[in-house]
């Protein structure tokens, strides 16, 4: 039997839904992400750890649950609100449905609700937090108080798995990494030792790896104030590359800022300018922090978003180091800027 179910952000606006996730209530912060397929992708990020994800697209589930294709282990989101769900999914490589997945994760989960206004109140208004509740909310006071800490030690791995192979060995951060990167690296040819958020510059530089990667992860990245001490060390060691998170915490050893964006970039149409060549590469997103590009004492700016202007790169020539705010690994999304890997590569040959 279907079960009522109510959305009601921080301004107090309410949405009356139907619930098909996991019978629970949740308090979160609310944000939305237009990617058309990847919802599977979308709910395993860890990026999300903390979030409320609105999907805009309004049919999602319609080719059910498919475990290859998650980014990690498990449903990061804390809830998952959607217009249209797909009961019957057609896909041959499908397992169960969306509903199912998100009750056996525990996520509630709701549809029904006009995603479009849902969208729109956060796009002029900004990201504000929600709560998803059985029955109508009449005290604000602990969604009000909401906010995501710990993100990152939430999520990163607990110990050191060292990878086969005879390539280059990197060094993989692990903040809240997608899968995807580390087989990006694989795919190269590349031995990928992934080790946790928390482990320290001496510990990376005794295994001697030819590179460093830096990953994506959730929450405030300013928060992370160890991890950042520690990449002041490893920065002109060895060559480095980060993605999404990793790209702000280098920012913030190098001596940069990061701020809080009004409703950030989730999805899988970002455009990004490369401003030594001009050309635009179409890029899949999820971060809701923003490097300030004119903080960084150091590094030359070296992607913008084609859309607000934003910082999407940064090159560190005198510390062969580069970072970008987008994800080259992206998947489902385009694959524009997977020679970035190609780039990380022969810096660690060279």
């Amino acid at each position: 039997m279907e079960r009522k179910i109510y959305v009601t952000l921080q301004n107090g606006k309410v949405f009356e839904g139907i619930s098909f996730g996991a019978e629970k209530e949740a308090v979160g912060e609310l944000v939305f992400t237009t990617g058309m397929t990847g919802y599977l992708e979308t709910l395993t990020d860890p990026s999300y750890y903390g979030q409320i994800v609105t999907q805009t697209f309004p049919l999602i589930g319609n080719y059910g649950v498919i475990p290859p294709d998650f980014e990690s282990g498990k449903c990061w989101v804390t809830a998952y609100i959607v217009r249209e769900r797909c009961e019957k999914p057609s896909n041959f490589r499908s397992e169960k449905t969306l509903g199912e997945y998100l009750k056996e994760q525990g996520i509630p989960a709701v549809c029904g609700v006009d995603t479009r206004e849902l969208t729109r109140i956060v796009r002029e208004a900004g990201v504000m937090n929600a709560a998803i509740t059985f029955r109508p909310l009449t005290d604000l006071s602990a969604v009000e108080a909401y906010r995501v800490r710990g993100a990152v030690r939430a999520t990163t791995c607990r110990e050191v798995a060292n990878g086969k192979g005879d390539g280059p060995h990197v060094v993989l951060y692990d903040f809240g990494a997608k899968r995807n990167i580390e087989r990006e690296l694989e795919k190269r040819g590349c031995r990928v030792t992934v080790v946790p958020a928390d482990f320290s510059a001496e510990q990376t530089l005794s295994l001697d790896p030819d590179g460093i990667m830096l990953t994506n992860g959730p929450g405030d990245p300013a928060e992370n104030t160890e991890i950042i001490e520690n990449l002041k060390k490893l920065a002109g060691k060895k060559p480095i590359f980060g993605i999404c998170l990793g790209h702000q915490l280098f920012a913030l050893a190098m001596g940069g800022k990061t701020r809080k964006m009004k409703y950030g970039h989730r999805g899988s149409n970002q455009p990004v300018k490369q401003l030594k060549t001009g050309r635009v590469f179409i890029s899949s997103q999820n971060h809701g922090y923003e490097v300030v590009a004119e903080s960084l004492p150091v590094g030359q700016l070296s992607y913008i978003n084609a859309n607000d202007g934003t910082c999407e790169g940064v090159e560190y020539p005198e510390l062969n180091a580069f970072t970008v705010q987008f994800h080259p690994e992206a998947c489902g999304g385009p694959h524009d800027a997977n020679f970035l890997f190609d780039d990380f590569i022969a810096r660690m040959k060279h």
